[in-house]
């Protein structure tokens, strides 16, 4: 079973990594490239996929390190 999208957002202080559904932050980094970084090892480890949030909150990259069929549906 895959595990939990991590996302990498901004945060007053810096940038934190959450996994999807969590209260809490997994991770707080001093700036978005250490953030991703964090949240691809963890998505690497748990085969999921890691989104990354600009400073606007909108979503500018996803990486998928999961299960992907290839070619895909649809």
């Amino acid at each position: 079973m895959a595990g939990k999208n991590q996302h990498v957002v901004q945060r007053d202080n810096g940038w934190a990594v959450r996994g999807e559904g969590n209260n809490r932050d997994t991770s707080h980094h001093a700036t978005q490239a250490e953030a991703a970084e964090a949240a691809r090892d963890i998505a690497r480890r748990q085969g999921s996929e890691v989104l990354i949030h600009g400073r606007d909150g909108r979503i500018r990259e996803k990486d998928s390190y999961g299960n992907d069929p290839f070619p895909p549906k649809g």
